[in-house]
């Protein structure tokens, strides 16, 4: 039986984001990254069509439905073929407000979470600090109850949506040291305290904005915590599986239109009276790669599939698939790079922009060390010293 078992359902949806990304991303696609901006309007399209919450409770403007749809959507995004674009869209719609969906009251739902799903508001999420990265039990920000207000202090870094979120979902430390002293906040960008420190430059993904932020006795009410204070490290740590499925499945697809166009052109190129596909080097390492990526496709669809059904064992299946989708997209794309010769290093060749942001597969939504680091915990800790 084939898998996944996709239904008209899921297919009638796979067209919808197939014709917004047709209209909408590719035709825009390379002058958005030249002016390093995605107009924000993108998002109020993106939601009247119903894409900003999809997994989401439709009595607060989502559709109800579950991660399989997630899926199809990051796999017919990134045809669009700008990654930054995307990324701020999957910022909106999974990463930020999930645990403002599952974990905060009814007024946090209706006054932020409705308008980011349907685009009126953006949301960035604040979790990594300056010297932080993927220690978030170590975070330092602080949020200190003064009467009916939390007033907060300190910084946050790589900020995906930084520059243009109208609204923050924010880790903060409001108590001791370790996990259980973080909890969440919704912080809107309008409050006296909060600044944007600058917009940081990448190497890659240039269209979106990613920035340093500021809170200098920024106060927020104490009904914008989410959920329980003191509970936000486990919540984030929940609305990881979400994020590392999507990164997992966004390299996945990058790999595929990547190849796909590696296959092509090694079929037209000739050298040497020949064409490259003739040559027994460049069949043998197509066909380890398209091996490679049938193996990483299934280990994501896996993982969907765990998290659909809500196994136990899905953080190692979301940790090995976001793990090994990481790893094979560095040397994927680093090798349909080198199959376009002088071609793989000229700017208008998009796999060889795509050789700019390699690094990042294994860095954002948790490096690959953490990843292995889950995985041989949850899997060999009896053996641990």
């Amino acid at each position: 039986m084939p898998f996944p078992q996709w239904t008209d359902q899921h297919r009638a949806f796979r067209d919808s984001v197939r014709r917004f990304t047709q209209d909408e991303i590719r035709p825009n696609a390379e002058r958005w990254q030249m002016e390093g901006y995605f107009p924000d309007d993108l998002f109020r399209k993106a939601g009247k069509l119903g894409f900003l919450g999809i997994r989401f409770d439709p009595e607060w403007g989502g559709s109800g439905l579950d991660y399989w749809y997630t899926v199809i959507l990051v796999e017919e995004l990134v045809k669009g073929r700008d990654l930054g674009c995307v990324v701020g869209l999957l910022v909106q719609c999974e990463m930020a407000t999930s645990v403002i969906h599952d974990h905060g009251s009814d007024e946090l739902r209706r006054d932020w979470l409705l308008p980011a799903i349907s685009g009126e508001k953006i949301i960035a999420l604040g979790v990594t600090e300056p010297g932080g990265g993927s220690d978030v039990a170590s975070l330092r920000t602080t949020a200190k109850l003064d009467g009916g207000d939390y007033v907060i202090r300190g910084a946050k870094t790589f900020i995906s949506n930084g520059t243009r979120a109208d609204f923050i979902t924010l880790a903060v430390r409001t108590g001791g040291p370790g996990p259980d002293g973080v909890s969440l906040l919704v912080c809107p960008t309008d409050m006296d305290g909060f600044s944007v420190s600058k917009r940081l430059k990448k190497i890659d993904l240039h269209s979106s904005d990613t920035a340093e932020l500021f809170f200098d006795d920024v106060r927020v009410p104490e009904r914008f915590l989410i959920g329980k204070e003191g509970s936000g490290f486990h919540y984030i740590m929940g609305s990881f599986q979400g994020e590392r499925l999507v990164l997992a499945t966004m390299a996945n697809a990058l790999c595929r239109d990547l190849l796909d166009d590696t296959l092509a052109y090694l079929e037209e190129r000739k050298a040497f009276g020949k064409t490259i596909a003739s040559m027994q080097i460049w069949r043998h390492r197509m066909a380890d790669l398209m091996t490679e990526l049938e193996a990483s496709e299934l280990l994501a669809y896996r993982a969907a599939d765990q998290l659909v059904s809500g196994d136990p064992e899905a953080e190692v299946g979301v940790s090995m698939a976001k793990l090994y989708a990481a790893e094979l997209a560095r040397r994927l794309i680093l090798d349909c790079g080198q199959a376009f010769g002088g071609y793989g290093f000229m700017e208008e060749c998009y796999v060889a922009r795509c050789t700019r942001g390699v690094q990042n597969w294994g860095i954002g939504a948790g490096t690959s060390e953490i990843m292995r680091e889950i995985i041989s915990k949850r899997r060999m800790g009896s053996r641990r010293p």
